[in-house]
């Protein structure tokens, strides 16, 4: 059985920038990041990797994106069982690249923004429902 999930498609355009695994979070990472549906900092021994407004992200630090911000509808119960599986199937299956990460509360799927309305039809298509998000 296929479980229907509500997403909501968030305004903001995110980036994924990398920098050195010894680098402090840089200001204009921190700027505007209470304005960005989603960031994030993840550290490795390799590397600093930022999520953050692609428009704050300098041309100068190796970046990709664009990205339209997804979350699922939550907080999800932590004992669910494939609910990225279920939605990130049809996408692979469509040929849509991703990036996910999990929070608490949620899972967030960031789609390259020239990819997110195809992402929305093969979603609908699936029997999920996707609204956007409301500006304040």
């Amino acid at each position: 059985m296929t479980v229907a999930w509500e997403l909501t498609r968030h305004s903001v355009e995110v980036g994924m920038a990398q920098l050195p695994a010894h680098a402090s979070v840089p200001g204009w990472a921190l700027e505007n990041a209470h304005e960005t549906p989603f960031w994030s900092a993840s550290r490795t021994a390799d590397e600093l990797c930022l999520i953050t407004d692609f428009e704050d992200i300098p041309g100068t630090v190796p970046a990709v994106g664009p990205f339209t911000v997804f979350s699922i509808d939550g907080p999800l119960d932590h004992s669910l069982v494939g609910v990225l599986a279920g939605l990130l199937a049809p996408l692979a299956d469509a040929g849509i690249s991703i990036l996910a990460e999990s929070t608490f509360d949620t899972d967030w799927i960031l789609i390259p923004s020239a990819q997110a309305h195809q992402a929305v039809e093969v979603w609908v298509a699936a029997g999920h429902r996707i609204e956007n998000e409301e500006l304040t």
